[in-house]
């Protein structure tokens, strides 16, 4: 019921694999990344692409689509029930998910500190 799709008889973008939007829903919460974040994320590492079977220059789903799909899996009853399987066939192959954090590693320039005795 979640992924039903609307007629598509007048044309438009085809949808993104639902399979690959989960997998976002997966790294939103193990990140906890926002939508927004989550689609910046998503073009920007490589980990991320290659965990969702993307290249270079495939199409990422947006912010928007995101959402979409989380609420139709919502408004369907879905989304726990996704959730509590996938978590179930972790544990089966013998890994547990935990969340992590992004971290910048970024390098900046700081002031020099010019100290003196006085």
């Amino acid at each position: 019921a979640a992924l039903g799709r609307k007629d598509r008889s007048r044309g438009g973008r085809p949808p993104l694999d639902a399979v690959m939007m989960f997998k976002i829903l997966v790294l939103q919460a193990l990140y906890g990344l926002s939508d927004e974040q989550a689609e910046y994320q998503v073009r920007d590492r490589l980990s991320f692409m290659r965990f969702l079977g993307l290249g270079l220059g495939d199409r990422v789903a947006d912010r928007t689509t995101i959402w979409l799909f989380r609420e139709a899996l919502v408004t369907a009853g879905a989304m726990e029930g996704l959730f509590a399987r996938f978590d179930a066939e972790l544990k089966e192959r013998g890994y547990f998910a935990l969340g992590g954090q992004i971290v910048d590693a970024s390098i900046v320039e700081a002031p020099r500190q010019r100290l003196t005795r006085e």
